[in-house]
């Protein structure tokens, strides 16, 4: 009988908790200690290299300054953004064509006796031939002869000028693009006129010479642009060190021809060494040990020492694990 009672009892205590519980159901029940989730990363494998970011100035490059000769005024200049053409008239002295010749020997005399010999001569018989004006000198193509002559003579009819002077060519070094304009109209033509640049883009780049020791002529890069998007390039050129002091610059330029701008500040990417298909983890994965070096953490919590290679983007080389083990890493 005593032990009905106790059940009695039991079961009343219990109908009265329940009763309580239903009577205050604002009051809600612990909620259950969430167990601690782990980061895991996989060992994979995966091209490494050792890059780095370094702003630049996407442009046409250093520009040439364009120096007229010989008496007169300056009567029409071209627009910025032309193109220099072999052969083509480019601004106008007393309202006269001034035309462009391609070479490294600027014309010093007017070329109009037969028997004259020179750099000169070959330059101009060499850039008549380009054009269509062959003059079929086999040999001694320095010397001006009745055939260059009158190449020369035909080639100025057809541009309606009369006689070939240094005030009536200019020398430049190659195809070029107006860049910007020096002089005005009215201004005398023996000054400087106009700079010219190459038509081809580039990006400059200035380095300190300690960090441009690993950049080589030919090497491939990439260009990132103001949108987000990356353009191809080749390094075209190293300079030698430009300044001196504390922190001499060397200024690299970079060969691109995607890019829709025609300036912009961009980032280069420049690639050094690369390691093909090498076993990675992220940084966060390693664990520094107090004996030194490295381990990783697999899942079990147990630690898996490692041997480490290249660092770059983020992971790093890792040697002595399996491929695929899962191991804990950093959010």
């Amino acid at each position: 009988m005593r032990a009905v009672k106790v059940s009695v009892a039991v079961l009343a205590l219990a109908a009265a908790g329940f009763g309580a519980t239903r009577a205050f159901p604002g009051r809600a029940a612990p909620a259950p200690v969430a167990k601690p989730s782990l980061t895991v990363a996989t060992v994979t494998r995966a091209d490494l290299a050792d890059s780095r970011m370094m702003p630049g100035t996407l442009g046409y490059g250093a520009g040439v300054t364009v120096r007229g000769s010989g008496a007169g005024i300056v009567t029409q200049l071209p627009k910025v953004g032309a193109t220099v053409r072999r052969g083509k008239p480019l601004y106008r002295v007393d309202d006269q064509p001034v035309v462009v010749l391609f070479g490294g020997t600027p014309l010093f005399r007017p070329l109009d006796k037969p028997g004259l010999t020179g750099r000169d001569v070959a330059e101009l018989r060499d850039n008549l031939t380009i054009m269509g004006y062959a003059s079929h000198r086999v040999r001694d193509n320095d010397v001006l002869d009745n055939g260059l002559l009158a190449a020369v003579h035909k080639w100025l009819k057809d541009l309606d000028l009369d006689v070939l002077s240094p005030a009536r060519a200019v020398v430049l070094d190659g195809p070029g693009r107006v860049s910007a304009l020096t002089a005005r109209l009215g201004d005398p033509a023996a000054g400087d006129l106009f700079t010219v640049t190459g038509t081809g883009k580039v990006v400059t780049v200035p380095l300190d010479a300690s960090d441009a020791g690993g950049v080589r002529v030919g090497a491939a890069v990439s260009v990132q642009l103001p949108s987000g998007d990356a353009v191809p390039g080749v390094v075209g050129s190293v300079g030698t060190v430009a300044e001196a002091g504390e922190t001499p610059k060397v200024t690299v330029t970079v060969k691109v021809s995607a890019a829709k701008l025609d300036a912009a500040a961009v980032q280069v990417r420049f690639t050094g060494q690369v390691r093909k298909q090498v076993l990675t983890v992220p940084v966060g994965a390693l664990v520094a040990l107090r004996e030194g070096g490295y381990a990783v953490q697999k899942t079990d919590g147990s630690l898996l020492p490692v041997k480490t290679g290249m660092f770059a983007d983020g992971l790093v080389e890792v040697d002595l694990v399996p491929e695929g083990l899962e191991v804990v890493t950093t959010p």
